[in-house]
């Protein structure tokens, strides 16, 4: 159940309109069915999707169950760098979509894993994401966990939440750090002035934690190791955003200097690999570790923008 308080700049807006902006994976029309259903309450009142919400206004939305459509397995070639009888952990490539949504429905990892797995993907996140116990953005690369039955997702899901899990992340970020390592502690919530961005705020958001190192820099870009304490959408993009070093090729928060791609080398998107992932296998319990290759196009980047992975010396 989500609890959502309406302020200043929300109010006005229609609640269909709204909601629609807020939860990205179902469409207005499921929405509006969800408002006449009552499953979605303003001030504990059943209300009419062309309500336009005002300041103080309290929306209450219980489990939404996401709508029934049909998700087709596809035969697409998937970067597997571990496996055994309860999860995989898959290489994910850029400009690939974890899971499907509205207008998006075919193309996405989960459609790949429902062809390689057939009927072994856990059921918990529902028929539009089997076997997804995480996620990482369309345009970031690398390691990612997928579960093959229910055990291993609430075993995994139970360590993500206790933030047991060991992400790290390799990055490409504008300018050159003062302090070579550093801790971002600021919470994270939806943007009221663009509903399909993050931000920092304390109104409606959620803790996150941001450890990181620079490995290289130079008067212009830096290379940097990036550790998940918390995993907040878009976490690390909007962290480094809000410390004025955006992600290199990011166009929703890197600002004008997305638009400047060194040595017409193509990004598409972030420049921001999941390198590692660590946890305790559901099998036996054993840490494991692993670790997705440097995709191409990053080594590409740290090679001809004079970076290196090795840690630049204090």
């Amino acid at each position: 159940m989500d609890k959502i308080t309406i302020n200043n700049d929300q109010s006005g807006v229609r609640i269909d309109k709204f909601l629609c902006e807020y939860y990205e994976d179902l469409s207005r029309s499921h929405i509006k069915n969800c408002l006449i259903n009552g499953d979605i309450l303003v001030n504990d009142s059943k209300i009419k999707a062309g309500y336009n919400l005002k300041v103080g206004d309290v929306i209450t939305v219980n489990d939404i169950a996401p709508q029934e459509i049909d998700i087709k397995a596809q035969d697409i070639p998937l970067d597997i760098l571990y496996e055994d009888e309860d999860l995989l952990v898959v290489n994910k490539p850029k400009d690939m979509v974890v899971h499907p949504a509205p207008g998006h429905y075919e193309n996405t990892l989960v459609n790949a894993i429902m062809y390689y797995c057939k009927d072994e993907l856990s059921g918990i996140n529902g028929e539009i994401r089997p076997g997804i116990v995480h996620r990482i953005d369309k345009d970031t690369t690398g390691s990612l966990i997928v579960c093959k039955n229910d055990k291993a997702h609430n075993y995994i899901a139970k360590q993500i939440k206790e933030h047991s899990v060991n992400r790290r992340y390799i990055g490409i970020v504008w300018g050159e750090f003062k302090d070579l390592e550093g801790f971002i502690d600021k919470p994270i919530g939806r943007s009221t002035k663009d509903r399909k961005k993050m931000c920092v705020t304390d109104k409606n958001s959620k803790e996150a934690r941001t450890k990181y190192r620079v490995l290289s820099q130079n008067d212009k870009y830096s290379l940097v190791e990036f550790c998940l304490e918390t995993g907040r959408t878009h976490q690390i993009r909007v962290h480094m955003s809000s410390i004025n070093h955006p992600l290199l090729g990011d166009e929703v928060y890197g600002g004008s200097k997305h638009f400047s791609t060194p040595k017409g080398v193509d990004v598409m998107g972030q420049c921001l690999h999941a390198k590692t992932i660590g946890f305790h296998r559901p099998s036996d319990g054993k840490y494991i570790e692993i670790n997705a290759p440097i995709p191409e196009y990053m080594e590409t980047l740290i090679k001809e923008l004079n970076l290196s992975m090795e840690k630049t010396d204090e």
